[in-house]
């Protein structure tokens, strides 16, 4: 593991395990060790409950408040968390010989169904040119 920007160097001296996102953090643009410590540290947490809010995810107050401050803290920024996703990410690239596949969701509702009576009405509207109250198809 090289060391990112405050000195870190290795998993002992981050006080953990080896985590997913070790490549990702290596080039984490923070100040100091202590935030990237505290980064680190949030990564699990909020790693290991997916879509929870931030009180759920650190588990206890001290936490919590400790995850708020760390957001809060003037010399932490968004790009300074990205930088060693965006290194990381660039490395991959570079290293890729074939094509690279950038996906993305584009999932879509459609409301229209093949036969439209049989749901009734579904919006009034009535205001403009629509003031005498009829349905919109």
């Amino acid at each position: 593991m090289t060391p990112i920007r405050g000195g870190v160097t290795d998993e002992r001296r981050l006080g953990r395990a080896a985590g997913w996102y070790d490549d990702e953090v290596v080039s984490v643009g923070l100040p100091d060790k202590r935030l990237a410590r505290r980064f680190c540290r949030l990564l699990d947490q909020m790693s290991a409950a997916p879509g929870q809010p931030v009180p759920a995810a650190c588990g206890d107050w001290a936490r919590t408040k400790a995850a708020y401050r760390f957001f809060d803290n003037p010399r932490v920024t968004e790009n300074g968390m990205l930088a060693g996703h965006f290194a990381a990410t660039a490395r991959r690239c570079a290293a890729s010989e074939g094509p690279i596949l950038i996906l993305q969701d584009t999932t879509e509702f459609i409301y229209s169904r093949a036969q439209p009576g049989t749901i009734g009405f579904t919006k009034t509207i009535n205001a403009g040119r629509y003031k005498v109250v009829s349905p919109m198809w």
